[in-house]
């Protein structure tokens, strides 16, 4: 049970850092990277993707203080999660028009 607990969080965090990537990599590729005219629009979409880890890991810190669970096993799903999750923030604002900057 405690090698599920060890190699359970690296292979999910694994792939969903290789989608993300992937993705990534694949909208560079064909040059439609999200882009914003104002500077602070622009500053406010590139850290879609790390703010949405750091509270991913603030989530999996709350929940693993609570949960039975390692701590250890919450944050590095907690920030695999929330790197996903800004990235879904990062699709999403990057489609969206320039009228909110």
């Amino acid at each position: 049970m405690w090698l599920l607990t060890v190699i359970a969080p690296v292979v999910i965090v694994g792939g969903i850092v290789v989608y993300v990537i992937g993705r990534l990599k694949h909208k560079y590729n064909n040059g439609n990277l999200g882009k914003k005219k104002s500077k602070n629009a622009q500053v406010l979409l590139d850290s879609f993707i790390p703010m949405g880890m750091l509270l991913g890991c603030l989530i999996g810190i709350i929940i693993g203080i609570f949960s039975p669970d390692s701590l250890l096993l919450s944050v590095s799903l907690g920030a695999g999660i929330g790197y996903l999750f800004g990235f879904f923030a990062y699709e999403i604002y990057s489609k969206t028009g320039n009228n909110f900057s």
